[in-house]
């Protein structure tokens, strides 16, 4: 006998792109950069410099550790510029500058 087959309760027959919530807020914004970029670069983030709300989602500076040194004070640091939608999704991200620890803004 063919055993008969049904869908399950609460599906849809069709596969749908599962969307996450909207961000609520520049600190999950904050958080997700910092997921995001750490999965694409593979340097552990140190921080966040600046978050600012923009038309279509998020735009948050993220400080990242790329050469640590010893002593601690030389070691490279860098920031990048991530660029997400409402959603949490990394759009795009760039380096916008690269310095040592120890250094002073000018």
């Amino acid at each position: 006998m063919a055993e008969e087959r049904r869908p399950r309760a609460g599906k849809s027959s069709t596969t749908a792109a599962r969307r996450s919530p909207p961000m609520r807020g520049a600190g999950q914004a904050a958080r997700a950069a910092c997921r995001s970029l750490e999965g694409l670069i593979g340097h552990p983030t140190e921080g966040v410099s600046a978050v600012k709300r923009v038309d279509d989602g998020w735009c948050v500076v993220v400080d990242v550790l790329e050469l640590p040194r010893i002593p601690d004070t030389t070691s490279l640091l860098a920031s990048y510029e991530v660029q997400l939608d409402q959603d949490g999704e990394l759009m795009e991200y760039c380096r916008v500058r690269r310095y040592r620890r120890g250094s002073a803004d000018e």
